[in-house]
């Protein structure tokens, strides 16, 4: 299922909803087929069906729903439970302009918001790269909207330039020439106004989420932001926190192999049964 969704503030975003091909109980820890309805396959109702998780992703800066690595880490979600992918505000097919994770809290919002009105009882978030300081923050200023969080690659704080693909990053949002290098060469569409007030940091968001369950994934070999990032925000989320430091793992969705993906499923699917 295909639609636009309308944001707080107006935005259309593009989102897609997959009702996912099996279903994970873990008070039975064994998988059941969706369309199948009960283990024994009679079709009779079940339900841990209709209750079942939904998992919601947040794409990273320049991406979109239909990019070839968002539509991998679906299609693994997708083993556990329902999933829905949506493009941010000046990505792909949605509307507005790209704020670089201010106002796409309210895009992640109508999303989360989305799974609840399509009956799932059970929605975690999980957020790549930029995405995974959106859900940070949203989680934060949404308190009791969603059962847990995974923040993958993410930044601790905001402004950071200390590598070599940031300082790039800063020139394309902040200068005219980028953000016309980002609207044509990378499909996004950047807002030339910079941020009034500064958005709460996800290192400053992550004390507010609890007791959510939160994991930080971070990989040793990043080249936007090294491990310190992470290990502040472990060290923000305290008790209510996970941090896994995965060896040989560069940036964001692209790096995510699949088992690491199945073990986030897995994990996300423990905390919000």
């Amino acid at each position: 299922m295909r639609t636009f969704l309308r944001t707080a503030d107006g935005v259309a975003i593009d989102s897609v909803y997959e009702p996912g091909c099996v279903v994970y109980d873990p008070g039975k820890a064994v998988y059941e087929r969706a369309d199948e309805g009960s283990p024994n396959g009679s079709g009779k109702e079940n339900p841990d069906v209709s209750r079942r998780l939904a998992l919601v992703i947040a794409h990273g800066f320049t991406g979109d729903a239909d990019r070839p690595h968002v539509r991998r880490v679906a299609q693994v979600f997708a083993r556990y439970g329902a999933v829905v992918t949506f493009s941010f505000r000046g990505h792909g097919r949605s509307g507005g302009r790209s704020t670089v994770g201010d106002r796409e809290v309210l895009d992640l919002a109508a999303a989360v918001a989305w799974a609840r009105e399509l009956g799932h009882t059970r929605v975690v978030t999980v957020g790549f790269s930029m995405g995974g300081s959106v859900v940070l923050r949203h989680a934060a200023l949404d308190a009791g909207g969603v059962d847990a969080v995974v923040s993958v690659s993410a930044p601790a704080r905001w402004f950071y330039r200390g590598t070599a693909p940031m300082r790039r990053l800063h020139w394309l949002v902040t200068r005219p020439s980028g953000r016309l290098v980002g609207r044509y060469g990378l499909r996004t569409r950047i807002h030339h106004r910079q941020w009034d007030p500064v958005p709460l940091s996800p290192v400053e968001a992550v004390p507010r989420i609890a007791p959510t369950p939160l994991l930080v994934v971070h990989g040793d070999q990043d080249a936007y932001f090294p491990l310190d990032h992470p290990r502040m925000l472990a060290d923000a989320a305290g008790e209510h926190g996970e941090l896994w430091v995965e060896h040989g793992m560069g940036h964001a969705e692209n790096a995510a192999p699949e088992p690491l993906l199945r073990r986030i499923g897995d994990w996300a699917a423990a905390r919000a049964g």
